[in-house]
């Protein structure tokens, strides 16, 4: 788990293995290794691995696999990926329960859905997007 964790982080925000060894202190074949499976970091070198790469402990020491089983990278602090989910033919999707949760989202909640043809879809809480909305018009307003 770590051990794939370290080398995506590492390549995602194109540090060598000597940059990172560097930052936290130790060897680069220390840190070699720990990419190699050979050892693993102890709990101090993991919170300065997960500080210099912006995520959580937790998400430095776990593995989150997509339905065709592609390891995904740690997602930064804050951020959450929460997996694939499927469309049906009446074009509904099923936000995952982790998802729901977090977000206290329940059966009834209204959300907008945004879409880039570049980046792709996302959802927003319709309070949130509404008050962004009148922030955005208020500011454009103010410099005409």
């Amino acid at each position: 788990m770590i051990r794939e964790n370290l080398i995506m982080l590492r390549r995602l925000n194109k540090y060598s293995q000597e940059e990172i060894a560097e930052r936290i202190g130790i060897s680069r074949q220390a840190y070699g290794k720990w990419e190699k499976g050979e050892t693993i970091p102890d709990i101090e070198k993991c919170a300065k691995l997960a500080q210099v790469y912006g995520v959580t402990l937790d998400s430095l020491m776990g593995t989150e696999k997509m339905d065709d089983n592609t390891v995904l990278p740690p997602a930064p602090k804050g951020k959450h990926i929460f997996g694939t989910v499927t469309v049906s033919e009446r074009g509904q999707i099923v936000i995952p329960k982790q998802a729901r949760e977090l977000f206290a989202i329940k059966g009834g909640d209204r959300l907008v859905l945004l879409g880039d043809e570049v980046e792709g879809l996302a959802l927003v809480r319709e309070e949130v997007f509404t008050k962004r909305v009148h922030v955005a018009l208020e500011l454009a307003a103010k410099t005409t």
